[in-house]
């Protein structure tokens, strides 16, 4: 006896075919778009520039881990103390002045709240130094974050910069951000060497910290979004280009000229970014952060470079950092912003 015919429908190759005709899948809105953000992963996540009203940032507060530098291992030769095994550095003859560097970052927090910014605080390797620079462990972009590839190993687990990535990853993840990418395979790239020149174009430092390979997957991520990538190649032993160039407003930039290539500049000029150079001996003074358009957090003891921000109608908060700057960066290099206004 045969079957009713809605029973031989349901039992036939054909069925979900029918069916899917009714309920196609959808690729629009973008997983980018404010709707499918908020239905899906709760607000909108990311950064599509760098001078947006700044609403979630990750830093990192100096604890123990700052008793591995050894005032007994100091170079005259680099004028500093320093590690080859363990990968740390600290340009002074002597180590850490605890309670100051506490005080200073502390000062960098308070800053930021005065701000109206969220401050979240991740955790990082017992025996790393330099977990305090959060912006070089990941890059939020438009809807998620990019989890870097840091380039110092160290001797052994726990020292050296390797390892900072599982830490903010844990942060991240726990907060419901989506992460789009994670820098693999032999990939290196770290976050103070990428920035947003504007909402289509971004750039990123190449140098011994990053690579083609790390380059290559950002570039991925960012071409889903329609945004271009420039590699910008860093003068000898430059590390990030945080140290180059800042964006402080949607069409300024604060400049170290002696480390970018002139075709370079021109760039900015074709974007039509106006390049506000800094005092040639105020060079700490690149490495500030834009907390709004034409508003930076910015390093006390850089008057002369003040002076020419605010001329371009940039205003400044000035910190003291002095301490942090032994350490190798600034306030830019201590911040990982997450959400930043469109």
């Amino acid at each position: 006896m045969s079957g009713r015919p809605d029973d031989e429908l349901r039992n036939s190759d054909a069925y979900y075919h029918v069916v899917l005709e009714r309920i196609p899948p959808r690729a629009e809105p973008a997983f980018e778009s404010a709707a499918m953000q908020e239905r899906v992963w709760g607000r909108r996540w990311g950064v599509s520039n760098d001078v947006g009203r700044l609403r979630l940032v990750v830093v990192h507060r100096p604890g123990p881990e700052m008793e591995v530098v050894d005032g007994q291992k100091y170079d005259p030769q680099i004028a500093a103390l320093i590690d080859d095994e363990q990968q740390w550095y600290w340009r002074d003859r002597v180590g850490p002045d605890l309670a100051r560097l506490h005080a200073q970052h502390a000062g960098l927090v308070q800053a930021l709240q005065a701000e109206d910014v969220e401050v979240l605080f991740v955790n990082g390797p017992e025996g790393d130094p330099k977990a305090v620079f959060t912006r070089d462990q990941a890059i939020a972009v438009l809807g998620g974050a990019v989890i870097c590839r840091m380039g110092p190993v160290g001797r052994e687990p726990g020292y050296g910069r390797r390892g900072e990535e599982a830490f903010v990853t844990r942060l991240i993840a726990g907060l419901g951000m989506p992460i789009l990418q994670t820098i693999h395979g032999t990939g290196l790239l770290e976050g103070g060497s990428f920035c947003f020149l504007n909402g289509d174009t971004a750039a990123v430092g190449m140098s011994y910290r990053q690579n083609e390979a790390g380059a290559r997957q950002m570039e991925q991520v960012l071409a889903e979004q329609g945004v271009r990538l420039i590699r910008v190649p860093l003068t000898g032993h430059s590390l990030h280009l945080d140290g180059c160039i800042v964006m402080v407003d949607h069409d300024k930039a604060i400049v170290n000229v002696t480390r970018l290539p002139y075709w370079f500049l021109d760039t900015l000029r074709e974007l039509d970014i106006q390049p506000i150079y800094v005092w040639p001996t105020e060079l700490k003074a690149v490495n500030c952060l834009a907390v709004r358009p034409g508003r930076v957090i910015i390093a006390a003891d850089c008057p002369r470079t003040v002076e020419r921000l605010n001329a371009a109608g940039v205003e400044t908060v000035e910190i003291p950092y002095h301490e942090i700057h032994k350490n190798g960066g600034g306030v830019h290099c201590s911040t990982l912003p997450l959400v930043r206004d469109a």
